[in-house]
């Protein structure tokens, strides 16, 4: 018993030692399961301390740095941290106007101005300044690289932020952009400012030349103009007065080309060959010289003042080279260059007309013209004025010192076949008494001095009376020459009437007659009375001749011879009459008065001879019945009638006055026409 409880009792334990074993082995897989967790965990920590080592040494290199070295770092740190702490704050109170300039200056211009000018001053302090405080902090880590005090890629970091900070792009950044917002802002003011307080004027063409005497656009208000000068300075502080120049003449010129459209003025366009001479734009070339004036005396006056009270403080080239561009842009260039167009027509005595009147359109505007555009920035509007000038002058004279020549020319034309004035003729005499009118002589005189003055040769007035006398002898050379071309005698007579007629009344109490004298006008009032007696004499004077009285008082023969007699004279009358009288109803009297006269004349010459003749020999004619017609074929009243309604001028019959080819290098080849009338050009 003893033995088997022994041997249990060796089982038992045996048993509680696996049991211990077990349990140990459990216990050591849990704690080996717990080593492993804690060494997984320990890699990661491992790592990062790793990754911590190079900085924690940086941190630590300063303790184990020179002590000198230490020492002396900080006099390095506290001088440049004084410069770049200043600079700090001011950048911070830059970037505290942002809001300020952001906004819109037309709320509060002043203030707006100032707050810019305190950012002016801010970076003009960090430009100044950032260059002292960035030297300081290269001091710095200079010493801090020599001495080894700081971490090399720390170091190397901190040099390249300050090359970049070195660099004046980057510098300038420093306001993010604020400035030029700022800037831009100021200039829409400017425009808007221009813009709403520039209005063109409202007005028609067909008034211009009265609205010209009295209208001129305002100027702008002065507290606008005060506005302008504030934003200019600030402008052009920032080398910005060119855009300021461009937005100026932009809005001035546009304004002013507005001012203009109301006057139609497309005729500037105008070029050669849209019109044959310059008859056909003579309205135009009215219509330029109104338009011109108004330009000048008030839109470009205007302007050059407004320039002045702008851009004076700026300098006179700076505000003259303002006032030339928008002169350029708003149209005098096109006013000039019409003119000039004008010039460059064919020539013929209209033109000189033409010519003088842009010349008076120029010379009246000549003063504004040295005063507005006498500056060296108008150099372009200067040349072509000059040109323009020379042009009309050249042309004038031209045309002028042809005049005798185109009249001696016409001698070689046939005289007209009515027996009426030549166009010529009776152009010409009205032509001249224009040209020594009260408008027109004085211009014509300027000119021909300006002309000769050119040539340095003198000029007097009594050339231009010389020239004027001799073609008046031109003429009187050319009515001799006409007379003797007509085959027909009576026609001569007729015509020379016609011409000394024209010449005494159209040259009497004028400028020209006064020139020629009275006894000049004498003498073409009796050449006129004298060819019209001989024009009456050997015409209508001859019919009563053909109604004579012999043999019927005395004949005895009874009253059928006597009858017979009455007829064959009223035939050879009747005959005679239808003869002459449709020969002469195709000639003409032009002038009223001259036609009344001869008219009557001819009818007191043969009405009464013819009336007594029907009252007495009448019956005896009128007595054949159905026959009678062909012998008393007029009545006295009929006759009176025909006879008064003669030498009616008729429409269109009149030819033109053109000028020889022989000069046709001078008038465009030779068709020089002067299709007018002595009315349209009174």
């Amino acid at each position: 018993m003893a033995e088997s409880g022994k041997g249990a009792s060796s089982d038992n334990d045996k048993i509680q030692n696996l049991i211990a074993a077990r349990k140990s082995l459990k216990l050591s897989l849990e704690k080996s399961k717990s080593l492993g967790l804690a060494l997984g965990k320990a890699g990661p920590r491992l790592d990062e301390i790793n990754q911590r080592l190079p900085s924690l040494e940086a941190s630590v290199r300063p303790i184990r740095a020179d002590k000198d070295a230490l020492v002396a770092v900080g006099g390095h740190i506290n001088r440049a941290v004084g410069p770049a702490a200043a600079v700090l704050k001011v950048f911070d109170a830059v970037h505290g106007l942002e809001k300020s300039l952001l906004s819109d200056p037309r709320n509060d211009l002043p203030g707006y101005l100032s707050v810019l000018k305190r950012l002016e001053e801010a970076l003009k302090f960090l430009g100044e300044n950032c260059g002292l405080a960035i030297q300081w902090l290269e001091d710095i880590v200079e010493y801090l690289e020599d001495n080894s005090v700081a971490d090399e890629k720390y170091l190397s970091n901190l040099k390249k932020s300050l090359r970049d900070l070195q660099n004046d792009d980057e510098r300038s950044r420093l306001d993010g952009g604020l400035l030029d917002a700022a800037l831009d802002k100021l200039e829409g003011e400017f425009r808007r400012l221009l813009v709403d307080h520039s209005v063109p004027l409202e007005m028609s063409s067909s008034s211009a030349g009265e609205q010209a005497a009295a209208i001129a656009p305002s100027p702008l208000p002065v507290a606008v103009i005060q506005k302008l000068q504030a934003i200019l300075g600030r402008l052009i502080a920032n080398n910005r007065l060119e855009k300021c120049i461009s937005i100026y003449v932009e809005v001035r010129s546009s304004n002013v080309r507005s001012s203009l459209q109301a006057l139609d003025l497309d005729y500037l366009e105008i070029s050669i060959a849209e019109f044959n001479d310059v008859q056909s734009i003579e309205g135009y070339i009215a219509q330029w010289g109104k338009h011109l004036e108004f330009a000048v005396k008030h839109l470009f006056e205007a302007e050059y003042k407004l320039c002045n009270d702008v851009f004076e403080r700026i300098g006179l080239d700076v505000w003259m080279g303002c006032f030339a561009k928008i002169a350029a842009q708003a149209g005098i260039l096109a006013f000039l260059q019409f003119g000039k167009t004008v010039t460059e027509s064919k020539n013929d005595p209209i033109k000189l007309l033409k010519l003088l009147d842009i010349f008076a359109s120029l010379n009246k505007l000549r003063l504004d013209f040295n005063r507005l555009f006498g500056g060296a920035a108008c150099a372009e509007i200067q040349n072509l004025t000059r040109d323009l000038i020379k042009s009309v002058v050249d042309g004038a004279a031209e045309i002028f010192w042809e005049l005798l020549v185109q009249v001696e020319l016409q001698r070689k034309i046939p005289p007209p076949p009515d027996g009426g004035v030549p166009r010529p003729v009776s152009f010409v005499t009205e032509y001249c008494n224009k040209l020594l009118g009260n408008d027109y002589k004085p211009i014509l005189t300027h000119v021909l001095h300006i002309h000769r003055s050119w040539k340095h040769q003198k000029f007097q007035d009594k050339l231009l009376i010389k020239e004027m006398l001799s073609i008046i002898k031109a003429i009187e050379l050319n009515l001799e020459t006409w007379m003797k071309a007509y085959e027909d005698n009576t026609l001569s007579n007729f015509f020379a009437m016609n011409n000394h007629y024209h010449l005494y009344k159209h040259l009497k109490g004028t400028q020209l007659g006064e020139i020629l004298g009275d006894s000049w006008l004498r003498e073409h009032e009796q050449y006129k009375d004298y060819y019209a007696a001989i024009f009456l004499r050997d015409s209508w004077g001859k019919l009563p001749s053909h109604l004579s009285r012999e043999g019927l008082i005395l004949f005895s023969g009874g009253r059928a011879t006597a009858r017979d007699l009455v007829k064959k004279r009223l035939k050879t009358f009747n005959e005679a009459f239808d003869e002459m009288y449709n020969k002469q109803s195709n000639w003409v009297v032009p002038d009223r008065d001259l036609r009344e006269k001869t008219s009557q004349l001819i009818v007191q010459s043969v009405v009464p001879v013819y009336r007594s003749y029907m009252q007495n020999y009448g019956p005896l004619v009128e007595q054949e019945g159905s026959s009678s017609s062909k012998y008393a074929k007029y009545s006295v009243q009929a006759l009176e009638q025909m006879l008064s309604a003669l030498f009616l001028p008729k429409p269109g019959r009149y030819g033109s006055f053109k000028v020889s080819r022989r000069v046709s290098d001078k008038f465009d080849n030779g068709v020089a026409s002067l299709h007018r009338t002595a009315s349209a050009i009174v």
